[in-house]
């Protein structure tokens, strides 16, 4: 994962504050009825008896003190540091209840920038000092640049043409959510969104401060305007709906990488390598996301980056910046992240990151919940050839960090695509489908209560919810005539495989493999690793598995993490 310079927090709490009263009061209860007992009334000889209870009482006493006082203090960023990941949540709770007619207006009375206005923002978060992309991306022309700082930005932070909000700033401002927000993350962007909004956005580049926009111009790569006389009048391809079992695509291989994959999409779909037999058409104009390629290091999770990595060469993948956009049908999703995507304002609800999951998710769910969400107001995601260029100029996470993640996505993507909801107002379906994933697990109630803060801070700012549309996805899909069908085959650009170039006919090496799998498609192949498993079985995984039915590996040492098995080469047959 290499989008962003983001820390791990655990915002979750381990146990509810009734759970530990309750463990409270069964400690004093067991106490007092063992001190009854006692036969000996010198106090000295009591507590040197009991020492050992005394203390194990007095840290007790001391760290449920200390959780209360947070929570009466309301400092939910510090409790972020001592919370553990999602758990569903029990029959016993219930969606948050607000009057959204009841909200009053938060307007900028500490800033310096009150009376400042702009239609078109740029969010970046920092964390150090002005890189030269950002010195770029300030220059853009007609795009506010507007920096987040977080408890690692220098005090001294500044840019010429830029608004920088520090911490201190971003507490003055009034937002609800800056209360649950971690101090030293990127996640502090949903400040940013909200201050973007209420200074007169109407779209909004959500970006980081190490991606060069190509030729300085979001303009000539983005449909920056979808109404008016500036806005392009044309039909964009859409992959097909004629799969009903098919729920996430690849885009990548639409735009000529087939062997790469963006984070996010779930790990059993990267072998679908195969382009669109045909795709269909869709007008423009309610392409409320738009998400952009990026040249050099492109959005890839750990997985490909420690698997495709030769020593330390950087990555510098290409895309085909030629190759037409594409948009996303109703039941169909893909990735979306948190540095080159532009946000329509009436998407700008679907910017709020999540803050109970891991930093290296939070950007991939908040796209899958936002698509979702998308769907009830008509609107769709589009994306784009390659709108700006990261340099691989830093190491890859742990595959460890994003394992959630991959073990979860899949699973979410299922759930998303049947939820069904009926509420009559968007903000409502955005409330019950937040508490719904929270049931789920698969973030907890601490992002419900975000949610409802984000969504009552959206309104105070000045923002008006948009209508819902009749949803389709439950009516029979229409089916495709001939001259619907429009083609489109994708190149097939240089990449790398495995550690290697791929070069000549090595370029078509995976679609050898695909043909390959007629023969082999019911084998189950079983494999043993003698060295090291870390690197081997992710390699393994992914080569063969594209092949096989089933790959199974085993080695001396059992790996969970790896789905590694433990076992002996002389016992393999049996």
């Amino acid at each position: 994962m290499l989008v962003q310079d983001r820390v791990t927090t655990n915002p979750n709490p381990k146990s509810p504050k009734s759970q530990i009263r309750a463990s409270i009061n069964s400690h004093h209860h067991d106490l007092h009825h063992r001190f009854s007992e006692s036969k000996s009334l010198d106090f000295s000889t009591w507590v040197s008896e009991n020492f050992c209870k005394i203390v194990t009482i007095t840290v007790l006493v001391a760290t449920v003190a200390a959780i209360l006082f947070l929570l009466s203090t309301g400092d939910t960023a510090a409790l972020s540091y001592i919370q553990s990941k999602a758990q569903p949540l029990d029959k016993t709770h219930h969606p948050p209840r607000i009057n959204w007619n009841n909200i009053p207006s938060i307007a900028d009375k500490s800033s310096p920038y009150t009376n400042f206005r702009s239609e078109k923002w740029i969010v970046v978060s920092v964390s150090h000092y002005p890189s030269d992309s950002l010195k770029k991306l300030v220059r853009i022309k007609g795009w506010q640049l507007l920096a987040i700082g977080n408890s690692r930005t220098p005090n001294d932070w500044s840019l010429k043409g830029a608004i920088y909000l520090s911490l201190e700033q971003q507490a003055t401002l009034g937002f609800r959510v800056s209360g649950y927000l971690p101090f030293d993350s990127y996640l502090r962007k949903s400040v940013g969104y909200l201050f973007a909004i209420q200074h007169g956005a109407k779209k909004i580049f959500d970006a980081d401060d190490r991606g060069e926009v190509i030729d300085g111009d979001l303009g000539k790569h983005f449909d920056v305007e979808l109404i008016g006389e500036g806005a392009r009048q044309e039909t964009i391809l859409q992959y097909s709906h004629e799969n009903e079992n098919r729920s996430v695509v690849n885009p990548y291989v639409h735009f000529g990488q087939r062997t790469v994959w963006p984070r996010g999409l779930p790990l059993e779909n990267v072998g679908e390598i195969g382009h669109e037999e045909f795709y269909t058409e869709v007008f423009g104009g309610k392409q409320f996301i738009q998400q952009g390629i990026s040249n050099g290091l492109p959005d890839v999770d750990s997985v490909f980056y420690h698997t495709r990595k030769t020593g330390l060469e950087a990555f510098d993948i290409r895309f085909d910046e030629r190759a037409p956009k594409v948009a996303l049908p109703q039941g169909v999703m893909m990735p979306v992240n948190s540095f080159n995507t532009i946000y329509h304002s009436s998407a700008f609800w679907g910017l709020m990151l999540p803050v109970s999951v891991s930093t290296m998710a939070s950007d991939v769910l908040r796209g899958y919940w936002g698509q979702r969400l998308l769907w009830e107001i008509g609107g769709y995601v589009v994306v784009y050839p390659p709108t700006v260029h990261r340099y691989d100029t830093v190491g890859g996470y742990p595959f460890s960090e994003e394992k959630d993640l991959h073990v979860n996505v899949g699973r979410l993507i299922k759930f998303l695509v049947a939820w069904r909801s009926s509420k009559h107002e968007l903000f409502e379906k955005i409330l019950e489908l937040s508490f719904a994933m929270a049931e789920e697990g698969f973030w907890s109630e601490q992002d419900v209560k975000f949610t409802a803060a984000w969504l009552q801070d959206l309104l105070a700012v000045g923002y008006q919810q948009p209508r819902l549309m009749s949803f389709e996805l439950d009516r029979p899909r229409p089916n495709i005539g001939h001259g619907d069908r429009k083609e489109f085959v994708p190149r097939k650009l240089p990449s790398v495989h495995l550690g290697v170039e791929e070069t000549g006919t090595v370029n078509y090496e995976i679609g050898n493999l695909i043909r390959w799998r007629k023969n082999f498609g019911n084998v189950v192949l079983i494999m043993f690793c003698n060295g090291p498993v870390e690197r081997t079985a992710l390699e393994w995984r992914l080569l063969y598995g594209r092949i096989f039915k089933t790959v199974i590996i085993l080695s001396s040492q059992k790996n969970e993490d790896l789905a590694v098995e433990a076992g002996h080469l002389d016992r393999m047959y049996k």
